[in-house]
């Protein structure tokens, strides 16, 4: 079975509180986006499955997230036999895209087709949640508002047709240090989520633009965060309705009206950067 496992983009991203089992109360609107891996899955042909890609450093055995995910959906289901997972990567890896978790999210889909299981997205996306907070949101795609730790899930109306340019700067920022560095007490700027639902309700690209920010931009590094903001400044100066940092970073994306402004910024982010992409929205999965 070949299936597309498209990245995502946070539209915000907000931290409410911190848990008494330690985790953090978010709040974030997530889009997913036509940037996508590919993927195959087929019944394995040894007694465990693997998972090849294209990235010699990504591991192949049940440290893989594809293969943890169909690890959970056996646990889960009783059905379905090991399979090999081969994935042509696109997304780039550690870059607040949830590449990992929208493979995993691929592979739930394509064993509850190989094993006839006939689950619902819902389903998959809550055997998803034993994966990683990013999986059930990659289970069902489209536009949400998610909540928890990314688990609840409230389908919006779509981020209006655009371009996003999306650019991913050549270094890795660690989630759980930037969660530490989190005084949710001491949060000054938030996004507008409620705003940026309500512009997703009227269609208005650039309300949800306006609106847009991650409060983890707050508590980066200094040269990070100024990386970061350089970015940012690029794809406004080319035409961005709005910018921001995606998930816990460090890629950096710019909502565009006009095609060729996009692929403006793509050019002059590529004379600095490898991992550009020029992207749009995607829908829900079906």
């Amino acid at each position: 079975m070949e299936l597309t496992a498209n990245a995502k983009i946070n539209l915000t991203l907000d931290i409410l509180r911190k848990r008494e089992d330690g985790y953090h109360d978010l709040q974030m609107v997530m889009q997913s986006v036509t940037l996508a891996d590919q993927l195959t899955v087929a019944p394995a042909q040894g007694e465990e499955g693997t998972a090849l890609s294209d990235l010699h450093f990504l591991p192949t055995g049940g440290k893989n997230l594809a293969q943890m995910a169909a690890a959970a959906f056996r646990a889960a289901t009783g059905r379905g036999g090991e399979v090999d997972v081969s994935i042509r990567k696109r997304v780039p890896v550690c870059a607040g895209l949830a590449g990992g978790s929208a493979d995993a999210a691929a592979v739930l889909r394509a064993m509850n087709g190989l094993a006839g299981t006939g689950l619902s997205l819902e389903e998959l996306a809550q055997i998803g949640e034993r994966v990683g907070s990013d999986v059930p949101f990659c289970v069902l795609g489209g536009t949400a508002l998610a909540e928890g730790r990314g688990e609840r899930l409230t389908p919006l109306a779509p981020l209006p047709a655009c371009y996003i340019t999306l650019c991913k700067p050549p270094f890795s920022i660690s989630t759980p240090q930037l969660f530490s560095r989190v005084n949710v007490r001491k949060i000054v700027r938030r996004p507008d989520t409620a705003g940026v639902i309500a512009a997703l309700e009227a269609g208005d690209l650039a309300g949800v633009a306006r609106r847009m920010y991650n409060v983890f931009e707050d508590v980066l590094e200094t040269r990070r965060l100024a990386e970061i903001n350089e970015i940012k400044s690029v794809l406004i100066d080319c035409g961005a309705l709005g910018a921001s940092m995606s998930g816990s970073g460090p890629s950096v994306f710019g909502l565009f009206a006009d095609r060729d402004r996009a692929q403006e910024a793509c050019d002059c982010l590529l004379e600095s950067y490898r991992d550009v992409f020029l992207c749009a929205p995607a829908g829900p999965n079906v």
